[in-house]
């Protein structure tokens, strides 16, 4: 469905600028655009392979084992019914630490990975779990320590300060992990009263 909408989007600006006769215009905005994007790739590039490099640091010191450790009885609230040791708890948590540093390029394999073992142990139905629902619900709210895309994103448009942005991130974030903890809560205990 959705590459049904970006077909009919493209046609339809491509027919409403040779009727304009805006072509020259549309063509000039879509190599800017690719030129522009390609540069900003470059740019996101470097930032992520050097916070990727910090994770990988961490990881090596036993930072994100004591951070996980630290958050394990947070998510194991969150996450009743995964047994403590189950594989899918620790891709949460690895999961929510690299959200947490900004890293959703690499908190990606790690979300998918974390709702594999989670379908397995809702015996592989088609239908979402609680724990699959929350885990969905947190992901998509994703608390941010360090937004390291956006520092990278403003440094490469030359942003006067780049790093002003963390503690705005750090509120909203914030705001929003709760919020979707709180939904989560309120559809479940709604739902469990009914059935």
């Amino acid at each position: 469905m959705v590459n049904i909408i970006w077909v009919a989007m493209t046609v339809i600006g491509i027919l409403f600028a040779i009727i304009n006769g805006t072509m020259n215009e549309v063509n000039e905005a879509v190599f800017n655009g690719a030129k522009e994007a390609v540069t900003l790739c470059i740019g996101l590039i470097s930032i992520l392979v050097f916070w990727l490099g910090i994770m990988r640091i961490a990881e090596d010191a036993g930072l994100l084992k004591k951070l996980s450790f630290l958050f394990r009885p947070i998510v194991k609230r969150l996450f009743p019914e995964v047994p403590k040791d189950h594989p899918a708890m620790g891709y949460i948590l690895s999961n929510m630490m690299a959200n947490m540093f900004g890293l959703g390029n690499a908190a990606t394999p790690l979300g998918i990975k974390a709702m594999e073992e989670l379908r397995e142990l809702n015996g592989g139905k088609d239908s979402a779990s609680r724990s699959m629902i929350t885990f969905l619900a947190i992901n998509t709210s994703s608390l941010t320590l360090i937004p390291t895309t956006v520092i990278a994103i403003r440094m490469n448009y030359d942003s006067a300060a780049p790093t002003e942005i963390v503690g705005t991130t750090l509120v909203a974030t914030f705001c929003s992990t709760i919020g979707a903890i709180l939904i989560d809560r309120y559809f479940h205990y709604r739902r469990s009263r009914k059935g």
